[in-house]
């Protein structure tokens, strides 16, 4: 069958369930009945003799054909939606429009209130959605625009991706205010941070670290007591404990505002670190893109001085 053998309106359905996997919550964004949903579904599964979606443990499951159509469906609808609505300009204080952001918990404690109070200021009915990283499938995402920018540390090297420098930070050592080993000490010397214990934070899980590399390289080495997975929860812990943690210098800035900690420099002389936006050159020109960039790295320039 071909694209005039099809209704237009079923693939843009099609669009919806396959980003949902749900009926339900398709047909409320559609803003049609679940069982009109449900229709709409058989008459794509018979089109496509597929059956598209199906039941699995914690919900409805994209069968093998329904994730080959999905990247190829996204793009063409966008395209076709771009051409249609002939978008040539973009007003931020009019327009609706929701952004998709993949953010770790470092980024979104640094960008996330200034950007979202710039949205509040300047697009009051733009909206963001912060996804989860994906490792491996971040890049297909971007290009199919599942998502609209990642923050990473590089651009992997998979054609059409672009990136800007966004925001820069070095490391530092935080510990509880009242550490009965290093209260009131300017100065953490290598000994005492190796005598410590410490928390790790290990986004990816991964064995080891680059201090851990950095110790080994000069025949030091520390104990790590805890490894977590997230930003956000080690300054919670090293409040209430005696434990060390080393961690962005900017991110300890913001977290010690709330929680009990005293911020040292490290005895190792650890690198600085620059992440980048990254996004598809399919939307380089895009004026509603180009805004959402700008206004991420003014957001991060304003997080950085302070403001």
């Amino acid at each position: 069958m071909g694209l005039s053998e099809i209704n237009l309106n079923l693939l843009h359905s099609l669009g919806v369930l396959l980003e949902e996997a749900n009926v339900t919550r398709a047909a409320a964004r559609l803003g049609v009945t679940q069982s009109a949903m449900s229709h709409t579904l058989r008459q794509l599964r018979a089109h496509f003799d597929d059956r598209l979606l199906v039941r699995g443990p914690r919900g409805m499951l994209l069968t093998p054909r329904a994730e080959q159509l999905r990247g190829p469906l996204r793009r063409g609808l966008g395209e076709l939606e771009r051409v249609v609505r002939g978008d040539v300009s973009w007003d931020p204080a009019t327009a609706s429009r929701t952004f998709r952001l993949v953010l770790g918990d470092y980024v979104s404690v640094r960008l996330l209130p200034r950007l979202i109070e710039r949205l509040r200021r300047e697009a009051p009915r733009v909206d963001v959605d912060v996804r989860p990283t994906e490792r491996r499938g971040d890049e297909a995402r971007l290009e199919s625009g599942e998502v609209d920018v990642l923050v990473a540390l590089r651009a992997s090297g998979a054609p059409g991706l672009r990136q800007r420098a966004l925001m820069s930070d070095g490391f530092a050592c935080v510990a509880r205010s009242g550490h009965p080993e290093i209260a009131g000490s300017e100065d953490l010397t290598l000994d005492r941070y190796c005598a410590l214990d410490h928390v790790l934070i290990s986004p990816r899980g991964q064995e080891g670290s680059f201090v851990d590399t950095k110790l080994g390289a000069i025949g030091r080495r520390r104990r790590v007591a805890l490894r977590v997975p997230h930003f956000l929860v080690a300054p919670m812990i090293v409040a209430r404990t005696d434990l060390l943690l080393t961690a962005p210098t900017e991110l300890a800035a913001e977290l010690a505002a709330h929680y009990p900690l005293q911020i040292l420099a490290s005895p190792l002389a650890l690198a600085s670190f620059t992440l980048q936006l990254i996004w598809h050159e399919r939307f380089d020109d895009d004026p509603a893109h180009r805004w959402l960039r700008d206004s991420l790295v003014s957001s991060a320039k304003e997080a950085s001085a302070g403001a």
